[in-house]
């Protein structure tokens, strides 16, 4: 596996470091008037919390899906911000058992908000406690063991779930059907992303000029996780380089250090379409084999890099499996290979 600086600096995943998760929180938006892009989303869930501020009810469920680095989390905090209310923020993998959705649903108070990440990794066995929770907003809970064993209700106060993921079809039908409220966060334009790396960099106290600002925003794979960390790593070059502003030449310069190229892409992005390119004459092959040629995980390479190199253009996804495109050859400055298939 190709060893990386740090960890997802390109893949969109959330930090997992102190250091990464810090920094990222003092950007964070906390009002939609900060949240930049997903206007139609924005517009969705202003209307739905001004509705329901009118009428004194709670928030329907909501459901919002997209690549990772999008801002679900963000956007979940902002709705409990503009709402009023409080989140409690947990994930899939973390409900293991019904006990865990138990406990905390009960603890909720009304029109709290309760944010499951990575909800399309639920177990079969915790999503049906979330069924009567979300729907009857009561749970059963089964006390005693064998013939004697008696089932109780619990009453829980009106709540809302908001729930992320990057795998909307991995959520079962029942519970997708619960969630009044489905978002889908779109990628950003350029100019959304320059917008964000400008108010990041006031917010950080560092000048970026417009040149360098562009090259930041193309670079980031119209992710806005990705784009700050760029302008972390960018500028802490610049500070390593006595530089007080951060222009193009530093950008550029911090850039090629890291291994990441005016569109994006980086040394995992290039291994891949390389691999396919010189081991397989340009494909097709399957998932599985550019996996184990590469070291790199399957479900990292289908879920972050290879939806990433179709959307550039430089990747086809067939039947028979994947095949580099001749823009890929081109961009990688190698000789096109013709009669693939």
């Amino acid at each position: 596996m190709i060893e990386r600086e740090e960890e997802n600096l390109m893949t969109g995943k959330k930090a997992e470091t102190q250091d990464f998760v810090q920094f990222e929180n003092v950007l964070r938006p906390k009002t939609f008037n900060e949240y930049i892009g997903q206007s139609s989303s924005k517009e969705n869930l202003k209307i739905a919390i001004a509705a329901a501020k009118k009428r004194g009810d709670g928030l329907d469920h909501i459901l919002i899906h997209g690549a990772p680095g999008l801002g679900k989390t963000t956007l979940s905090q902002i709705i409990a911000n503009e709402f009023g209310a409080n989140i409690r923020i947990t994930s899939g993998p973390a409900l293991e058992k019904q006990g865990d959705v138990a406990s905390i649903v009960s603890n909720l108070e009304p029109n709290d908000i309760l944010f499951i990440d990575e909800i399309h990794r639920l177990k079969p066995v915790v999503e049906e406690v979330l069924y009567s929770a979300m729907e009857d907003f009561g749970i059963d809970i089964v006390l005693g063991k064998g013939p004697s064993a008696r089932t109780m209700r619990i009453s829980l106060p009106h709540f809302t779930l908001i729930g992320a993921t990057t795998k909307v079809s991995m959520l079962s039908a029942p519970l997708r059907g619960r969630f009044g409220n489905v978002l889908k966060l779109q990628f950003y334009t350029t100019d959304e992303i320059k917008e964000i790396i400008m108010r990041s960099a006031r917010i950080l106290g560092c000048k970026v000029d417009d040149d360098a600002a562009t090259l930041l925003a193309k670079s980031s794979r119209e992710i806005p996780r990705i784009a700050n960390r760029l302008l972390k790593r960018v500028r802490d070059y610049a500070d390593v380089k006595n530089k007080s502003l951060i222009d193009l030449g530093a950008t550029r310069e911090a850039l090629d250090a890291m291994g990441i190229d005016e569109l994006g892409l980086d040394s995992v992005d290039r291994e891949i379409l390389s691999v396919i390119i010189e081991k397989f004459k340009g494909g097709p092959v399957g998932l599985n084999t550019i996996s184990a040629a590469t070291s790199e995980e399957q479900d990292t390479i289908e879920e972050i890099y290879e939806p990433f190199l179709i959307k550039m253009g430089f990747l086809d996804r067939t039947a028979r499996g994947r095949i580099v495109t001749e823009s890929a050859y081109e961009h990688l400055g190698l000789k096109s290979q013709k009669n693939l298939i």
